[in-house]
């Protein structure tokens, strides 16, 4: 496959159509009219061409749940949505919490080759809360992880908390906490409310995730560290991010896709696709979430692709996993809600979905500019269709996608990891699908 393509009038962050020569996995010319020779030209009439993006939050599974997902088939799924980076979480089984096992994770990512893999680290041995994992260790490991979260369980104990925040600051690390205060969420299976009431099932005060952000926020400032906070999915959470910034603390956030368009109204039809951690909120929360990624208080889109096997999700309510689909569907959610109604322009995306993951991430070779000399990661993105998602054409192992039936705006064309195509017209690339691509002959003047 060639090393060499000429992206031709595409519209770079929403802007007029630019072309984009890439040679050897870099960006080596930017502008209007190129010509090269020896290169595969692509057609980019009509789309909207973006900074790889970087997800700060998936659970790839693998190991130990390989029935539901595995870093091969997570990635593929990443790639066919735009990724070209994704954060793998550590509660897999064994737990990511040693050296040897978060390398494991790199190393599978590595030989997949869909997207780069970069693991996050746990912050407690076994998630269990109790003991600070070997976070100097898996900083200094091949994975060089500067992620730690106990994503999936609550650093609940503030001691715990407080000396993990201390820890990263050596290697500039940051602890991505899953906001949840245990005692308050017992057996809690919805947003608390009339609804939950109503419906007979035990529900999920906001003020469980707000009083753990609140106090982290806290704590992250009196050691002078960073936190990162997982999945915010409440009105009163975006409000105290809010204020946190606001003293000049160095706190981010990040949303879930289904918490900007999903609403806690879909439990009432007892179906287990739409159980997730955080619950669903109310249309309010929603409406407070949009708002709160506008303005940059939510600093990130992050999926939480939590993939689950059949047998977890066809069950009753309450016995059921937590969790849905993200990668494939997160940046069309993105147009539906955030840049068709114009809260967010094409430049607003790629910093949300980019470069803001890549710098809390601490990863210098994503999340870069469509640049000159800059690395050749891009997803080019058709905004003019319409699609139906059908759960059954998906590349994640699993299928539990709240979206399946639903029309969704969009269709990621093609991806390139460091100039390499990884989606090309739509599908998984191999060396022999190179369909959307014309080549042009040598000696085409350049």
């Amino acid at each position: 496959m060639s090393t060499s393509y000429l992206i031709k009038n595409a519209a770079v962050l929403g802007g007029e159509p630019t072309d984009l020569l890439i040679r050897d996995g870099v960006i080596v010319s930017v502008g209007v009219g190129l010509e090269a020779s020896g290169v595969e030209v692509v057609d980019a009439t009509g789309l909207v061409a973006l900074p790889g993006l970087v997800d700060l939050h998936t659970h790839l599974r693998e190991p130990g749940r390989e029935d539901a997902e595995t870093v091969e088939t997570g990635t593929r799924a990443a790639a066919l949505g735009g990724f070209t980076a994704v954060h793998a979480m550590a509660n897999t089984d064994p737990v990511a919490d040693t050296a040897g096992v978060v390398e494991q994770v790199w190393r599978l990512g590595r030989e997949a080759g869909h997207c780069d893999v970069f693991p996050v680290g746990a912050v407690t041995v076994g998630l269990a809360g109790e003991r600070l994992a070997e976070l100097g260790a898996m900083a200094d490991s091949a994975a060089r992880v500067r992620v730690f979260s106990d994503d999936g369980k609550c650093v609940s104990d503030p001691i715990v908390m407080r000396r993990a925040l201390e820890y990263v600051k050596a290697f500039d690390g940051v602890v991505a906490q899953h906001a949840q205060e245990p005692r308050l969420t017992e057996d809690a299976q919805m947003n608390e409310g009339e609804l939950s009431g109503r419906l007979g099932l035990r529900g999920w005060p906001a003020v469980a995730e707000e009083a753990i952000i609140a106090r982290d926020c806290l704590l992250a400032a009196h050691v002078g560290s960073r936190l990162h906070v997982c999945h915010v999915s409440t009105a009163g959470s975006v409000e105290i991010v809010r204020w946190a910034k606001e003293k000049g603390w160095d706190v981010t956030a990040e949303v879930c896709p289904h918490h900007l368009i999903l609403t806690d109204e879909l439990a009432a039809t007892y179906d287990p696709i739409y159980k997730v951690n955080p619950p669903l909120r109310s249309a309010a929360d929603v409406e407070a979430l949009r708002a709160g990624l506008a303005d940059g208080t939510i600093d990130i889109v992050a999926t939480d692709h939590a993939p689950h096997p059949h047998e977890d999700k066809d069950c009753e309510w309450q016995a059921a996993a937590f969790g849905m689909l993200g990668l494939e569907t997160a940046l069309s959610i993105v147009q539906e809600t955030m840049v068709d109604p114009g809260l967010l322009d094409w430049a607003g995306v790629a910093e949300r979905m980019s470069a803001a993951p890549a710098r809390i991430g601490r990863v210098t070779s994503h999340g870069r500019p469509l640049a000159e000399g800059e690395p050749a990661n891009v997803v080019l993105y058709d905004p003019s269709v319409r699609r139906t998602v059908v759960a059954s054409e998906m590349a994640s192992l699993s299928r539990n996608t709240p979206y399946a039936g639903m029309e969704l705006p969009g269709r990621v064309v093609a991806t390139f990891l460091r100039g390499k195509p990884t989606v090309i017209d739509g599908k998984l690339a191999t060396p022999h699908e190179n369909t959307r691509f014309a080549p042009v002959p040598a000696g085409t003047p350049a």
